[in-house]
């Protein structure tokens, strides 16, 4: 796999690099090489107290560097589709295409009464003395959509999120409300694909339509059934929509 074109995989904010473990085999059978990355605090780093979309971005740059990978594509999913945002804003030209996934612009002003009860929501089991192990069961089944998990990947998915430290999920909530690219979405000059899940309600598909419409040539995939962790609950079609695109506009071959 040494010449296979890389795809930078990011995850969300509850989870970590693992979720991508569906897509290894498809991606490298297709001809791509798949680099989950784990985002500071995730996985076996060190937990963190606080966190930063620029801050994450340096991150994963500075790792693609380390890995030595030219124009890799960018893969993100919830944050890490944000990440990827604010990848393409500090450095636009430095990557083949970018697949932006269950995600959104922005999340608006940081003070306001939608972003407070945000936080104070997505707190309050931790507040309320239960650890994200405790809660992790139910979390999945918020995410998911009337489909539910692939049983392959259930168990696993429920693993990533028990194990979240809880220090940086504090914050990355935090972080989280800060978001705002939508003033760079028109200068966007990469191939984006924008992949939605059809009842997805924390990056509901309408919202990523018109993110779409405003990326210059971006195409936009909604997949039925399907909420906000695309890649575990329906992998096959998942993974044949992202590679549909690459394979089109990185080889010319549309299978």
């Amino acid at each position: 796999m040494a010449d296979a074109t890389a795809v930078v995989m990011l995850h969300g904010i509850g989870a970590d690099a693992r979720l991508w473990q569906p897509q290894r085999a498809s991606f490298a059978a297709r001809g791509y090489r798949a680099v989950p990355l784990n985002f500071p605090g995730y996985g076996e780093r060190p937990p963190v107290d606080s966190m930063d979309f620029d801050g994450m971005a340096a991150d994963v740059e500075a790792a693609i560097v380390e890995a030595g990978l030219e124009r890799p594509v960018l893969l993100g999913h919830s944050m890490g589709g944000m990440v990827v945002q604010t990848m393409l804003r500090r450095r636009p030209d430095a990557y083949a295409a970018a697949i932006l996934c269950a995600t959104s612009p922005a999340f608006g002003n940081p003070s306001g009464e939608f972003q407070q009860k945000f936080v104070a929501a997505r707190l309050k089991p931790l507040e309320d003395g239960l650890s994200l192990a405790d809660i992790a069961e139910d979390t999945l089944a918020k995410l998911v959509g009337p489909r539910g998990a692939d049983p392959a990947w259930r168990a696993l998915a429920i693993e990533a999120l028990a194990a979240a430290s809880p220090r940086t999920f504090r914050a990355a909530v935090h972080c989280l409300v800060t978001f705002d690219e939508r003033g760079n979405l028109g200068a966007i000059r990469i191939p984006t694909l924008c992949l939605a899940g059809e009842a997805d309600t924390n990056a509901p598909a309408p919202m990523m339509e018109r993110m779409a419409g405003k990326i210059p040539g971006a195409e936009y995939i909604c997949l039925p059934g399907v909420g906000h962790m695309p890649q575990i609950e329906a992998p096959s079609e998942f993974d044949a929509a992202v590679l549909g695109f690459l394979d089109r506009h990185l080889t010319g071959k549309d299978r």
